[in-house]
């Protein structure tokens, strides 16, 4: 059984669809800080059977004792994190709270129920600005921002954790931007308060409920000015975290992968693309860069496609479709 930590939040949950499709058994931890439990009756429909889950939150040593005790865990897929670039610059010390005391507390688990496979969830923010693109995964890192550090601290923390004991199995998997839905429309990106990613926004300004998007500067080295990102399905990101558990049942290794397509758009080719899918118009004014964000970034795939046989397969016009799909579908 698979152990998913934030199995209800955006990523964990289109994961745990992909899980039941290849023919794992999981058990969603989640505290509901970012997601919510009706989530759970949605993934039912899709994979037609309960959901095993219990409540509970990362930092909390007794819960993740009882989640292991109840439960023949063979390896965990860690997706529970806080992880808005502009809302952990106010708030660093939740975003260590959280994602380093969250994660130590999670490995100390793992080692006393004696479970040593790990898939976690980290971020191309590691890599930090002024990268040669496509970045690779033996780029330097260079965080800008808080979350960026946090992602960083556990990489590192992992990093010793396998020198120390060779029994662990990790994969350390750096995705880009992750976006779109489940193809049913019954679970998708649905963050509480103001979104930090692009595409909700989007979403949310052809349905009326925001105004007009902001677009944090035109006047980066791109070819229309607006910041450049290697947005990535986050269904192909589901199948890339099986591809990389289906590795380490093989496997006594610890990988850094990156995950993304390999190439990137910009801001204002998402809006056109999304408009013309749609056919909802999304009014957009320019206003200053943010201080956190870099120009542009896009992935180097080849080792994901080398070590893990995965390659991400939907486009741009996919991820804007199922994007608001999951949004007209779900608009009260």
């Amino acid at each position: 059984m698979i152990l998913v930590t934030g199995g209800a939040g955006y990523i964990g949950s289109h994961t745990c669809i992909e899980l039941a499709r290849a023919g794992y058994e999981f058990v969603v931890f989640d505290n509901f800080s970012n997601s919510a439990p009706a989530v759970l009756a949605r993934m039912e429909q899709i994979i037609g059977r309960p959901v095993v889950w219990q409540k509970g939150d990362i930092r909390d040593p007794a819960a993740l004792d009882k989640v292991f005790a109840g439960h023949p865990v063979s390896a965990v897929l860690h997706f529970a994190g806080l992880k808005a670039v502009t809302e952990s610059i106010s708030q660093p010390i939740d975003y260590f709270d959280n994602n380093v005391h969250g994660s130590i507390a999670l490995m100390g688990a793992m080692a006393r129920a004696g479970c040593k496979t790990l898939v976690f969830s980290s971020s191309a923010t590691v890599y930090g600005p002024g990268q040669p693109m496509p970045v690779a995964e033996d780029a330097p890192c260079a965080v800008s921002n808080p979350y960026g550090r946090t992602k960083l601290v556990v990489e590192e923390l992992l990093s010793e954790l396998g020198r120390s004991d060779s029994q662990w199995r990790i994969a350390t998997l750096r995705y880009f931007n992750p976006t779109g839905a489940h193809p049913s429309a019954l679970i998708g990106e649905s963050p509480l308060g103001t979104p930090s990613n692009l595409m909700p926004l989007v979403c949310q300004v052809a349905a009326g409920t925001r105004p007009s998007l902001q677009i944090f500067g035109d006047d980066y080295p791109s070819h229309d000015g607006t910041g450049v990102r290697d947005f990535v399905h986050v269904m192909d990101l589901a199948e890339g975290h099986v591809a990389a558990l289906d590795f380490l049942t093989k496997n006594q290794a610890r990988i850094v992968v990156n995950l993304g397509t390999g190439h990137g758009t910009s801001v204002l080719e998402v809006i056109r693309t999304f408009e013309r899918v749609s056919g909802q118009r999304v009014p957009y004014e320019i206003v200053p860069r943010r201080d956190a964000d870099i120009g542009i970034s896009f992935a180097d795939v080849s080792l994901a496609r080398e070590l893990l046989g995965w390659v991400a397969k939907r486009d741009v016009d996919e991820m804007c479709r199922d994007a608001w799909r999951w949004q007209a579908a779900n608009r009260g």
